[in-house]
């Protein structure tokens, strides 16, 4: 084989290597990001200046006027459809990651209906982001099962999740739930199931700000 004819096969060689890294290290990055799955809570923070406060609660909470932008969240939905969250710019929020495997966010599935419903016409919009879930099968049972009406996006390798900048109020546990301010900036965040109190405690100091 000439030395010409060689070349393309090394360089295709280097290709697939660099692919196959490039595979890994997301596949690192979600695992790691998922360790403390279906946990009653996980671990705050990221590094650097996190500027954000824990209460004894577990919920933790960011100065209006120090907290960061949420990414752009978008995509298909359990249910086939679409959401974006800029599509929503203006109102309030609230986030939350969950699979139909994970016994916590089964307990807490209806305290967010409940709440969802005597909020939603009041400028806030749910959504749920559903990942580890192999089929978009067993998450639409969970939303039948408990009445879930609001959107959730179909995440199964965690990726959205990942868009969230390190060392802010970032989701890292299954379940974890955001509120999200009017401006789009995340304002709270917890790592456990939440009760229907402990979300409204949540929610209700970001729905008050003007």
């Amino acid at each position: 084989m000439s030395a010409a004819s060689r070349a393309p096969l090394r360089s295709n060689r280097t290709a697939v290597r660099v692919r196959r890294r490039a595979a890994l290290t997301t596949g690192a990055a979600v695992a790691a990001l998922l360790v403390s799955a279906c946990s009653s809570g996980g671990t705050s923070g990221g590094g650097g200046q996190t500027g954000f406060v824990t209460g004894s609660d577990g919920i933790s909470t960011v100065e209006k006027g120090e907290r960061a932008d949420a990414p752009d969240l978008s995509g298909e939905t359990v249910d086939g459809g679409r959401f974006s969250l800029a599509d929503h710019e203006g109102k309030v929020v609230v986030l939350n990651v969950w699979g139909s495997w994970c016994p916590p966010c089964r307990a807490e599935a209806k305290n967010f209906e409940k709440v969802y419903r005597d909020v939603k016409d009041k400028g806030v919009q749910f959504v749920g982001i559903n990942t580890r879930d192999t089929s978009t099968g067993p998450a639409r049972a969970f939303e039948k099962e408990f009445g879930v009406s609001y959107p959730s996006l179909y995440d199964p390798a965690g990726k959205l999740m990942l868009r969230f900048e390190k060392g802010t109020l970032n989701p890292q546990a299954i379940p974890s739930t955001l509120i999200i301010d009017r401006d789009g900036k995340v304002a709270a965040r917890t790592l456990q199931a939440l009760s229907e109190e402990k979300l409204r405690k949540m929610l209700d100091p970001v729905l008050a700000e003007k």
